[in-house]
Formats: C-alpha cells, structure tokens, sequence
C-alpha cells in the first residue's frame, strides 16, 4: 500500500462534504491523484446497505445490527475502493470511516467503544487512516444548516438532540484516543475559515511526508 488515507469525521451538519470537495479540488489542481468517497457506501453493495441503514422506515433497527452492517458496507468499500485506489499511490479522501462507528454506535448507541472498535479492527483489517480531520461543530449549530439547507432527512436525522450531543462527546473521547491521527477543526467558524484550516492541515500532513 502505496498512498495515503485521509478521512474526514464529524456531527451531522458540520460541513464534512464541503470541505473534502475544497480539499479534492485543492491537490487535483496541484497534479496529485485524488479518490473521493464516502461511507456508509462508496461502492455498489456498500450503497446498497446504505439504504438500510439511513431508510427513515427502519427505525426499529437494533444497535448491533446497525454497527454489524456499518462494518460490513466498510469491509466492502475497502475491497472495491479504498485499498485499490491505495496501491494506485492515490491520496484517498473518505466521508466518515471508523471513528464514526465508535462516536455513533459505540458511545451514543450505549454498544461500547471498544466494543465497535474490536468489531472494526475486524471487519478492516486493522486499517486505519494515516490522517483524521475532526470538524467539531456543536450539534445545535450542526441540526439548523441541515434544516437550512432542505437536505434529505435520514434515519440519523430522525434522533433527537440528546442523541446528537452523544455523538458529539464520543468524538472528544475518540479524539484523546488517537491524538496523534486525529486533528481538530472549529466547526463553528465560518465555511471559508473551516475549509482554509482543513487545507492548512492537510498540506502541512504532505509536506512532512
């Protein structure tokens, strides 16, 4: 494995999406080859049980269940996506990966972090991200742009505030856990200043390598 992994974590609303389209745009006009994807999904079966996990109908989805799929669609954007585009020495930018399995089911879903982590160590081969951007935005600012910006509601949009600020906690505990690939954003400051520290972030990570 050739490239590099970088992966972007945060509330719903933060602005994740934004950001990795500045970044992607960013590295492509400077002649490095970029992957851009997303999870859950990112890849035709991985999509697929996307729809189940987010499908506003199955709110009585149990917990494990849904960590068990949310491994499952990872382990198989991996194979078709991740680690191919990896060996191709790209630099691979991913919506959400493993530390959203821990903040969401691990912490906010009461399953454990350790817990989802083993499963995830599993499910990846204990493949991690070589660089994690953080974009830590309180889950009240983060619920109103989504209400803003008529975005789709999910299932996870569904949960109510005290589930968000879980969410929201289990990030700063994931954070201490892996301070040295994890790297912290305001996600409260404007767009332009969200994206301009992302991308600082970034160049310094590549300039270093």
């Amino acid at each position: 494995m050739k490239g590099i992994f970088i992966t972007f974590e945060g509330n719903e609303g933060s602005g994740k999406t934004t950001v990795i389209q500045a970044i992607k745009e960013m590295l492509v006009s400077s002649g490095v080859s970029v992957t851009l994807t997303r999870e859950p999904g990112g890849s035709k079966i991985a999509e697929q049980i996307r729809n189940i996990i987010l499908d506003k109908n199955n709110v009585e989805m149990d917990a494990k269940t849904e960590a068990l799929l949310l491994a499952a669609a990872r382990k198989q954007h991996l194979v078709e996506v991740v680690l191919p585009a990896l060996k191709q020495n790209h630099i691979v930018l991913c919506d959400r990966y493993v530390d959203s399995s821990l903040a969401y089911q691990g912490y906010a879903r009461g399953i454990g972090i350790e817990e989802v982590y083993e499963m995830n160590l599993f499910a990846t081969d204990h493949l991690l991200p070589n660089l994690t951007i953080y974009i830590d935005i309180t889950p009240e600012l983060g619920l109103n742009r989504i209400a803003s910006n008529n975005r789709n509601v999910n299932r996870l949009d569904l949960e109510n505030l005290k589930f968000h600020q879980l969410v929201h906690e289990g990030y700063a505990i994931i954070q201490n856990m892996f301070p040295n690939r994890i790297v912290r954003v305001d996600g409260n400051q404007s767009k332009e200043k969200v994206i301009e520290d992302s991308k600082q972030i970034v160049m310094t990570f590549l300039n270093r390598k």
